[in-house]
């Protein structure tokens, strides 16, 4: 019986379309190299300036995990940690981050906050070393528009997301508003150096990632943010 029960949605189907499949998903590139370094950069004030702002869209995404006693959730990018606290403690939470800054953060609020069932780890979202099927609900929040591979680290979480379980991404992708989507691919290259693409093609990653999703929902206000929810 698969974890989760269907729920009405859209499909793949209605995102494959055009090149969608082969299309580049941003002109942004970057490397593990840079990523880091924003994020060194960001480590200290990442949960004054994007936490009060990005706040609903976690609260969003956490109920919509439908967590339930025992459950296991991997956060793919947990940076700060500024999530481990909504999780129920009676799920066992791995957070992972490639910033070491970031972890440090993270680190210092399990213990101070007691979390006794949260972990986090050092460890790269695009070549995770957890067996296949290892938990039951994975999330990507705010991260998958700045890492270099989005589609690979889709992948990687479809791996270890258990069959029937739940995908959780949570980002920003580009406006189907043409003007607003012109917008964001010209100013793509200045907004990385703050943590996200702003032209990442949402029906080209969910093509590529071969990833099926349930439910978008816009989230956070302004709505600019995209919560995808997906069954692996």
């Amino acid at each position: 019986m698969a974890l989760f029960d269907r729920e009405p949605g859209p499909t793949t189907d209605e995102y494959a379309t055009g090149d969608a499949a082969t299309r580049a998903l941003s002109v942004t590139v970057v490397e593990n190299d840079f990523v880091e370094r924003v994020y060194e950069k960001l480590a200290k004030i990442y949960d004054f300036t994007f936490g009060p702002t990005l706040h609903p869209g976690r609260l969003e995404a956490i109920e919509k995990m439908a967590i339930r006693p025992g459950h296991s959730v991997l956060e793919v990018g947990v940076g700060t940690g500024i999530n481990l606290g909504l999780y129920p403690r009676d799920c066992a939470v791995t957070g992972i981050d490639l910033s070491r800054p970031m972890l440090d953060k993270a680190r210092e609020r399990v213990a101070r906050k007691d979390l006794v069932n949260c972990r986090v780890l050092e460890m790269d979202a695009a070549s995770m070393s957890f067996p296949d099927e290892a938990f039951d609900i994975v999330y990507a929040p705010y991260l998958i528009s700045v890492v270099p591979d989005p589609v690979k680290v889709a992948r990687e979480m479809r791996r270890v997301c258990r069959a029937g379980g739940r995908i959780m991404i949570l980002n920003h992708f580009k406006s189907t508003n043409p003007i607003l989507s012109r917008i964001e691919t010209a100013i793509s290259p200045l907004t990385v150096h703050i943590g996200f693409k702003a032209d990442l093609d949402l029906q080209g990653f969910l093509t590529q990632a071969e990833l099926e999703p349930l439910a978008i929902d816009k989230v956070n206000i302004p709505r600019m943010w995209t919560l995808v929810t997906c069954k692996n």
